[in-house]
Order: C-alpha cells, then sequence, then structure tokens
C-alpha cells in the first residue's frame, strides 16, 4: 500500500523550492510504462510551465495545496478559458479535454496538484509545446511569463506577426 502523506507533500514542496525550475514532481505510478500516470507536482510562483497539450490524452487534476490559474488557449495562442482553483476555492480540480493547450501558474508557495492522465509516458516522444509559447529558460520566456500572469480569456498571447 501507498499512503500519501502531508510530510510528503511537505518535503516535496521543500525540493521544488530549491530546484531550478521551481517545481518537481513525486510519481505514485511505478514506471513510465504504466499505463495510467498519476503524480503529484509541486511549484513555487514564478515556475514557468510552457504552455502545452497532451496529444490523445486528457489531462484530470485535483489541487491538495495552494491556489493556480489555468489558462486554457485555442490553437493560435487565445485564451479561451483561465480558472482560478485551489483548496479555498469553488473549483478543486477540472478535467483538461485531450489535445488542448494549457498552463499552469503557482500563485501561492507551497502549491501542489494530482495528475492523472493515460500513459505510457515516453521521454523520447517530441513533447507538444505551443509553437506560439518560448522555450523555459529563455529570456523571452520570463517576459512571456509576465503576459500569462495578466492575460484574461478573449485575450491572445502569441506573438504578432511581423509585418509585411
Amino acid at each position: 500500500m501507498k499512503l500519501m502523506t502531508h510530510e510528503m507533500l511537505d518535503a516535496l514542496t521543500a525540493r521544488a523550492g530549491g530546484s531550478p525550475r521551481l517545481r518537481t514532481n513525486h510519481n505514485v505510478h511505478e514506471s513510465p510504462d504504466d499505463p495510467i500516470q498519476r503524480l503529484f507536482i509541486a511549484a513555487e510562483p514564478s515556475s514557468y510551465f510552457r504552455p502545452h497539450r497532451h496529444e490523445g490524452k486528457s489531462e484530470f487534476a485535483v489541487i491538495v495545496r495552494g491556489l493556480f490559474d489555468i489558462l486554457i488557449f485555442d490553437d493560435d495562442g487565445t485564451v479561451t478559458e483561465r480558472i482560478c482553483a485551489g483548496r479555498d476555492k469553488d473549483i478543486i480540480g477540472l478535467e483538461i479535454p485531450a489535445d488542448v493547450y494549457h498552463t499552469w501558474i503557482p500563485l501561492v508557495q507551497g502549491s501542489v496538484f494530482f495528475e492523472v492522465k493515460k500513459g505510457p509516458y515516453d521521454p523520447a516522444a517530441p513533447a507538444s509545446f505551443a509553437p506560439w509559447s518560448p522555450p523555459e529558460g529563455t529570456g523571452e520566456a520570463e517576459a512571456f511569463q509576465a503576459l500569462l500572469l495578466k492575460a484574461q480569456a478573449g485575450d491572445c498571447v502569441a506573438p504578432a506577426p511581423p509585418p509585411a
């Protein structure tokens, strides 16, 4: 039997705060080959979740601690929904449909969500990042992240095409 404890979550959030990406995960599933991936993800404010989608796989998540904004985008980079979710909010969990671009914005220290999605996880498979979002660790990502913090439904976060 596997037990999920407050002590485990405390250690997870401490590791997230000390990591360069300001996030980390604790896998409940045994291996990347498991048909159902189950994991806790701890993230601190300023952690950048590059907008992405899971091709052919929905994502179910429950916020365990803290507070997150979750942004949903259309294929062109327009925010279609901005959801605030957390233990003290009306929304404590959500299911993001397959093939939908989204990002997570941790709003307070010690934020953790539990995620379930179809496996297996193939680290060699190309990630399905939004083409209009900058890669993690770049100078553009910092400015883009500031834009995401303010973006509301109807706002396009994709860079404008260069003039013809």
